[in-house]
Protein backbone atom coordinates (compact mmCIF):
# COMPACT_ATOMS: atom_id res chain seq x y z
CA UNK A 1 0.00 0.00 0.00
CA UNK A 2 1.15 3.61 -0.53
CA UNK A 3 1.55 6.21 1.97
CA UNK A 4 -2.12 8.22 0.41
CA UNK A 5 -3.76 4.69 0.38
CA UNK A 6 -2.83 4.09 4.32
CA UNK A 7 -3.78 7.54 5.20
CA UNK A 8 -7.14 7.56 3.85
CA UNK A 9 -7.12 3.86 5.37
CA UNK A 10 -6.67 5.70 8.69
CA UNK A 11 -8.95 8.63 8.24
CA UNK A 12 -12.00 6.01 7.24
CA UNK A 13 -11.07 4.33 10.58
CA UNK A 14 -11.26 7.77 12.12
CA UNK A 15 -14.37 8.94 10.62
CA UNK A 16 -15.77 5.47 11.75
CA UNK A 17 -14.82 6.31 15.49
CA UNK A 18 -16.45 9.89 15.49
CA UNK A 19 -19.79 8.81 14.07
CA UNK A 20 -19.95 6.95 17.49
CA UNK A 21 -20.27 10.18 19.35
CA UNK A 22 -23.74 11.72 20.08
CA UNK A 23 -24.70 15.18 21.02
CA UNK A 24 -26.91 14.01 23.97
CA UNK A 25 -29.85 16.35 23.45
CA UNK A 26 -29.82 15.17 19.50
CA UNK A 27 -30.06 12.05 18.47
CA UNK A 28 -27.69 11.80 15.72
CA UNK A 29 -24.08 11.14 15.30
CA UNK A 30 -21.94 14.59 15.56
CA UNK A 31 -20.38 13.73 11.69
CA UNK A 32 -23.66 13.25 10.15
CA UNK A 33 -24.62 16.43 11.97
CA UNK A 34 -22.15 18.05 10.09
CA UNK A 35 -19.76 19.32 13.38
CA UNK A 36 -16.21 17.94 12.57
CA UNK A 37 -15.06 20.44 9.63
CA UNK A 38 -11.75 18.78 9.13
CA UNK A 39 -9.59 15.56 9.86
CA UNK A 40 -5.42 16.47 9.24
CA UNK A 41 -2.68 13.23 9.15
CA UNK A 42 0.05 14.14 8.99
CA UNK A 43 3.52 12.05 8.05
CA UNK A 44 3.62 10.86 11.89
CA UNK A 45 -0.09 10.07 11.98
CA UNK A 46 -0.79 13.10 14.12
CA UNK A 47 -4.41 13.87 13.79
CA UNK A 48 -5.87 17.11 13.88
CA UNK A 49 -9.78 17.45 14.11
CA UNK A 50 -11.19 20.73 13.73
CA UNK A 51 -14.85 20.64 15.14
CA UNK A 52 -17.91 23.09 16.05
CA UNK A 53 -20.40 22.68 18.09
CA UNK A 54 -24.00 23.63 17.30
CA UNK A 55 -23.89 26.66 20.05
CA UNK A 56 -21.44 28.35 22.42
CA UNK A 57 -23.52 27.54 24.65
CA UNK A 58 -24.28 23.70 23.61
CA UNK A 59 -23.98 21.85 27.23
CA UNK A 60 -21.65 19.27 26.22
CA UNK A 61 -18.81 21.91 24.61
CA UNK A 62 -16.50 20.99 27.90
CA UNK A 63 -16.73 17.42 27.45
CA UNK A 64 -17.77 16.35 23.47
CA UNK A 65 -14.16 17.54 22.45
CA UNK A 66 -12.34 15.34 24.91
CA UNK A 67 -14.47 12.26 24.65
CA UNK A 68 -13.75 12.78 20.18
CA UNK A 69 -10.06 12.78 21.43
CA UNK A 70 -10.30 9.92 23.54
CA UNK A 71 -12.34 7.73 21.23
CA UNK A 72 -9.70 8.86 18.26
CA UNK A 73 -6.54 8.50 20.05
CA UNK A 74 -7.76 4.35 20.31
CA UNK A 75 -7.44 4.25 16.63
CA UNK A 76 -4.99 1.98 15.42
CA UNK A 77 -2.38 3.60 13.81
CA UNK A 78 -2.76 7.17 15.45
CA UNK A 79 0.03 8.45 16.76
CA UNK A 80 -1.40 11.62 18.83
CA UNK A 81 -4.49 13.78 18.63
CA UNK A 82 -5.44 17.07 18.94
CA UNK A 83 -9.11 18.50 18.58
CA UNK A 84 -9.54 21.99 18.32
CA UNK A 85 -13.12 23.57 18.37
CA UNK A 86 -13.57 26.53 15.89
CA UNK A 87 -16.36 28.86 15.83
CA UNK A 88 -16.13 30.13 12.34
CA UNK A 89 -17.86 29.22 10.17
CA UNK A 90 -20.61 29.07 12.66
CA UNK A 91 -22.55 25.60 12.38
CA UNK A 92 -26.04 25.80 10.86
CA UNK A 93 -28.56 23.08 9.88
CA UNK A 94 -27.34 22.77 6.56
CA UNK A 95 -24.28 21.39 7.19
CA UNK A 96 -26.11 18.07 8.43
CA UNK A 97 -26.01 15.31 6.52
CA UNK A 98 -29.07 13.94 4.25
CA UNK A 99 -28.98 11.33 6.52
CA UNK A 100 -29.20 13.54 9.73
CA UNK A 101 -32.09 15.84 8.01
CA UNK A 102 -33.86 13.52 7.72
CA UNK A 103 -33.60 11.43 11.38
CA UNK A 104 -34.32 15.06 12.29
CA UNK A 105 -37.55 15.83 10.25
CA UNK A 106 -35.82 18.32 8.35
CA UNK A 107 -37.31 16.31 5.11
Amino acid sequence: MNGTSDKQELRNKIIERIKTCYDPEIPVDIWELGLIYDIHINDNNEVLIRMTLTSPACPVAGTLPGDVEMRVRKVEGVKDVKVEVVWDPPWNPDMMSEAAKLELGFL
